[in-house]
């Protein structure tokens, strides 16, 4: 099992987020998400959008850190990419404004 984790350097609605993905499956990366308290709607075709003060949380729960480039490159060659337009199985993606309540 590997999940990884990009650093919190993407702004969105007054946060900072990261992009959680597998390079393993989509249900290892479904599990994972859920049990660092992710939401289903933050996921968004092939990664979890998470926002910085889940970082550490994935961090701590095993996600490896990598930088964006890194994360993209693992999740091709995993064949797990999903670019827009390009829908696949998993949960419905689509995102979510604000898929996170308040902590």
């Amino acid at each position: 099992m590997t999940l990884y984790i990009d650093p919190p350097t993407w702004p969105g609605h007054g946060r900072m987020w990261s992009h959680l993905v597998s390079d393993v499956s989509f249900d290892e990366l479904h599990v994972f998400a859920t049990g660092i308290g992710c939401p289903p709607r933050a996921f968004e075709r092939d990664h979890y959008d998470v926002p910085s003060d889940y970082y550490a949380s994935a961090v701590a729960a095993g996600a490896v850190e990598v930088g964006s480039k890194e994360l993209l490159r693992r999740l091709t060659v995993a064949g797990l990419r999903r670019p827009k337009g390009r829908p696949g199985p998993g949960l419905p993606g689509g995102g979510c404004l604000f898929p996170y309540e308040t902590r």
